[in-house]
Formats: C-alpha cells, structure tokens, sequence
C-alpha cells in the first residue's frame, strides 16, 4: 500500500486532493478529525492532557478545547508540549489505520496534516505532496467556508509556514492556481496518475 502524505496551508485545496484520492479507492485519513475525535474517547490522552495543564473539563464532563487553546496558545513551550503529547496519539492511532487498510487490501491511503512535516506522521508516508495557493486566493477561500472577517483569515494565512519550507520538504507540490474547482480536481487527478504510476 502506499501512503501518501498531503500537506499544506489553510484554503489551498487539500480536500479537493483528498476527494480525489478517495475517487480511486484510497483511504483517508484527516489528522485534525481524529485528534478531535480522540480529545473525546481517549481517556489516557485526556488524563495526560490534565496532568500537564491542569483541569480542563467543561460542565458536560468533556475536555474544553478553547480552554486548552488559551493555556498553550500564549506560551510556546507549552505549546510544543501540548503538540508532542498530541502527536504520539494520533500517530498511534494512525498507525492502526493504515495497518486496518493495508488488511483490507487498499493500494492507497493519504494522511492529512497541516503538520505533517514536523512531527513523525511523516515516517509513515513512501510520498508527500504540498498543495499550494496564492495567499490572496487562500484568504478568499476560507473567509467564505467559515464565514470569516478578512483582517482574521489574513491572520490565519500569515501565521502559517512559507510556501518555500513545503517546497524544500515534499516530494511533491501541487499549485491550485486553476480557474474552477472542476479545473483543479483534474490536476489533482492528473498528478495522482502520475505520482502513483
């Protein structure tokens, strides 16, 4: 099976990757969508969370994902701490994906994460492919797909790492410089054929 891994900034045109990928069979695997879903079941992880940043629970009992943020989000020691206790759980959990997949059979799976390169997600993956956009068009892109201002999504866009640091570290990249969404699921077709053959 080959693994695939897909990174890059907000509103580039990831998930349009991702559809494409499912299209011909593969799995897929969101790594902000099994974090959260873990925050949720894994009580190991939650306990872990709560010894290192103290009590986190809202009045339903479940961790309090603003709370957490506003603990880690002002200190970037804590942060690094919070990503590296994060990491190790979703790695783990996608690990057991892939190992689910490769049984059933599938020729191709995807791992999902802004911070794929950063953390050892990237030690699964035989390829990795960096979708890339112009920022002006990224800031139009998430402002209308979670209704946003423009000051808070160029925030969000200059926050995010440089186009040059996905450039140095993938196998891959894939501009989404095409005029359709229609336009740029044929290039992420295209560029599956030719990076899978």
């Amino acid at each position: 099976m080959t693994v695939l891994g897909i990174t890059g900034p907000t509103g580039a045109g990831k998930t349009t990757l991702l559809r494409e990928v499912e299209k011909l069979g593969g799995a897929v695997i969101d790594c902000d969508a099994v974090y959260h879903e873990l925050l949720e079941s894994d009580t190991a992880l939650q306990r872990k969370l709560e010894r290192e940043f103290g009590p986190l629970r809202d009045e339903a009992g479940a961790i309090d994902r603003k709370k957490l943020g506003a603990i880690v989000f002002a200190e970037p020691d804590r942060l690094e701490r919070l990503n590296a206790i994060a990491w190790e759980a979703v790695v783990s959990r996608a690990r057991a994906l892939l190992e689910d997949y490769r049984e059933q059979g599938r020729a191709l799976a995807a791992v999902d994460a802004v911070a794929l390169l950063e953390c050892p997600l990237k030690e699964l993956c035989q390829l990795t492919a960096a979708v890339l956009a112009l920022p002006e068009v990224r800031v139009r892109r998430i402002m209308a797909r979670e209704d946003i201002s423009e000051d808070y999504a160029w925030a969000r866009v200059k926050a995010q790492r440089s186009d040059e640091y996905f450039i140095q570290n993938c196998d891959y990249t894939l501009y989404n410089n095409c005029a359709s969404a229609e336009d740029f699921s044929q290039k992420a077709r295209n560029f599956l054929k030719e990076a899978l053959s």
